[in-house]
C-alpha cells in the first residue's frame, strides 16, 4: 500500500472509533473500559517487540514512545476502572456514632 491509502485508512479509523466511543453509555463504561485495558496490554507487548527488533535509532525511538504511551494508558485505565469500582462498594462504618452523649 502506498503513503496516501495508509493514512485514508487512519484518518477514517479515528473517526469511526470517535463514533463508536461517544456512543457508550455510562452503564458500560467500566466493562469496556477494563476490556481496553486488556487490549491495550498486547499493544504494549507488540510495541516492546518491535522495540526489540528495530534497526535504527528512528525506530527504537518510536517504539520506545509507543511502549511508554501505551503503559501510561494501561495503568491509567486500571487507575480509573478501580476508581469507579470503588463506587459501588459499601462504606465502612468510621467508628464514630451520630448522636451528641
Amino acid at each position: 500500500m502506498d503513503g496516501v491509502a495508509l493514512l485514508t485508512i487512519f484518518i477514517l479509523s479515528i473517526f469511526v472509533g470517535f463514533e463508536v466511543v461517544s456512543k457508550v453509555s455510562t452503564v458500560l463504561h467500566t466493562p469496556l473500559m477494563s476490556g481496553a485495558n486488556a487490549i491495550h496490554g498486547v499493544v504494549v507487548m507488540g510495541a516492546i517487540i518491535v522495540a526489540g527488533k528495530a534497526t535504527n535509532a528512528l525506530e527504537l525511538s518510536i517504539a520506545l514512545v509507543a511502549v511508554l504511551l501505551g503503559a501510561i494508558n494501561l495503568v491509567g485505565g486500571f487507575v480509573v476502572t478501580d476508581r469507579m469500582l470503588e463506587m459501588f462498594k459499601p462504606k465502612k462504618p468510621t467508628g464514630k456514632e451520630g448522636g451528641a452523649a
